[in-house]
């Protein structure tokens, strides 16, 4: 072989002048794993996190009345574009990090304080297992109380 770099012809494996008799590299080096760049839309993060703060006990609904009375008639029009899992949920997504704002509805009785730690652990360890970026802050507003006697906002179905 001489100095230059030759390509086995038919094969995956690069021969170099300082590569011994023999012994060959693969193309690309490095892991295959490494190689390109994944990005995250802020409406991916916005669904794993209302799916999170919803599991959470004492949560009763996500968003304000008012974007909750939108968001049902929305969810009953074809071809309605947000999903009601994002509802109350907003997302900044970096390179590697993200914030995160909800609004929520607790149950009379709870300790909003208590379901807020457990909201923001819940969504930390899903939204940082299933994207691997790091939630930076969770941003909770308690928009309202759900009393038992209260009945929902949702507006009744026209048709039945």
């Amino acid at each position: 072989m001489s100095d230059m770099e030759s390509l086995r012809s038919g094969q995956d494996t690069i021969e170099t002048s300082g590569t011994a008799k023999g012994q060959t590299m693969r193309r690309g080096g490095g892991d295959p794993g490494t190689r390109g760049r994944t990005t995250i839309a802020d409406g991916v993060v916005e669904k794993i996190t209302g799916m999170a703060a919803r599991d959470v006990a004492g949560v009763h609904a996500m968003g304000s009345g008012m974007s909750r009375t939108f968001g049902a008639v929305r969810d009953r029009v074809p071809g309605g574009t947000k999903s009601g899992v994002t509802r109350g949920v907003k997302a900044e997504v970096g390179e590697k990090q993200t914030a995160l704002d909800l609004e929520i509805v607790v149950e009379y009785g709870v300790s909003i304080a208590d379901v807020a730690r457990d909201v923001r652990e819940n969504v930390v360890a899903a939204v940082e297992r299933m994207t691997g970026l790091e939630v930076v802050e969770v941003n909770i507003a308690v928009s309202d109380v759900k009393l038992p006697d209260e009945e929902d906002e949702e507006p009744e179905p026209r048709i039945r």
